[in-house]
């Protein structure tokens, strides 16, 4: 790859004037892929929420086409499909048409496309500090993400690596950038908390489907976490292994690791050139 570190904005190469513009401020949403070979997994449900948090967010349609137009001139400016591909949608007009009491328009929007090296999870298994915090607008991936990181820098210096997230009751959400799932031998659990459900998440969720794995979606809480085998983390660099939450540790689970790796394996990667925004709903989960 010629080039590792590219941003584009609305289909160019971002000025600094878009980029100071966009650091002043961190009101919009985005969704992070790893693209290997001008393909996505899950392609089709990256758009999706790009979409969905738009007209909740900016009361504006987003076209597919600007986050794929911006894909593609992203892959060619690097000379490579393979990379790690974050898509963000800002609107740095959005005070200007608040003040005016004017709608905004789609071309208000700006969608910005940063390329950088590929990434694939770590090999060795994640040790999580729980805290008690809820993100705003959970289901949104969103830029606010101060607390996030704040809360995942002080697990670090308790030598953790990083973060799971409950409520106040002690239910399980999700991880600073990950969601998280458990394992008893015989069945997936993924908590049901407010949380953001991630793609990787929804990709491995219709894949053990189809393997025919029990999942269940439900209240998972701290104090019960002894009782699992295993744990996980998934995100959209795909699925790693949690080797302990606070005083609760998990084994190794090969069991696991190959039923994730085979569900994940059934998902097709979907080529940027067609990528199109029409999403399957796929199986649910009791």
């Amino acid at each position: 790859m010629q080039d590792l570190n590219i941003i584009l904005c609305n289909g160019r190469r971002a000025e600094a004037a878009d980029l100071v513009a966009l650091a002043m401020r961190n009101h919009g949403h985005f969704t992070t892929m790893q693209v290997r070979d001008g393909a996505v997994r899950g392609l089709d449900l990256h758009l999706a929420r790009l979409r969905e948090a738009t007209g909740e967010l900016f009361d504006v349609a987003l076209d597919d086409a600007r986050v794929l137009d911006g894909l593609r001139r992203g892959m060619e400016a690097a000379g490579s499909g393979d990379c790690t591909a974050r898509v963000s949608v800002c609107a740095r007009e959005f005070e200007r048409a608040a003040q005016a009491a004017q709608p905004l328009v789609a071309e208000d929007l700006d969608v910005v496309v940063a390329l950088t090296p590929p990434a694939d999870p770590a090999p060795e298994p994640m040790r999580a500090a729980s805290f008690v915090h809820e993100r705003a607008l959970p289901h949104i991936k969103h830029l606010g993400t101060f607390a996030q990181f704040h809360l995942a820098r002080q697990a670090r210096g308790r030598g953790f690596d990083d973060v799971l997230f409950t409520d106040a009751d002690g239910r399980v959400s999700e991880g600073t950038v990950w969601n998280v799932g458990f394992w008893d031998g015989a069945t997936v659990t993924w908590p049901d908390a407010p949380a953001l459900r991630g793609t990787c998440e929804r990709l491995l969720q219709a894949g053990l489907a189809v393997l025919g794995v029990v999942q269940a979606r439900r209240a998972v809480v701290l104090d019960e976490l002894p009782r699992f085998r295993a744990a996980f983390s998934c995100n959209s660099r795909g699925v790693r292994a949690i080797g302990a939450v606070d005083a609760v540790a998990f084994a190794p689970d090969g069991e696991l690791a190959e039923l994730l790796g085979q569900a994940l394996a059934l998902q097709p990667w979907q080529p940027v050139a067609g990528g199109q925004g029409r999403v399957s709903s796929g199986p649910g989960i009791g």
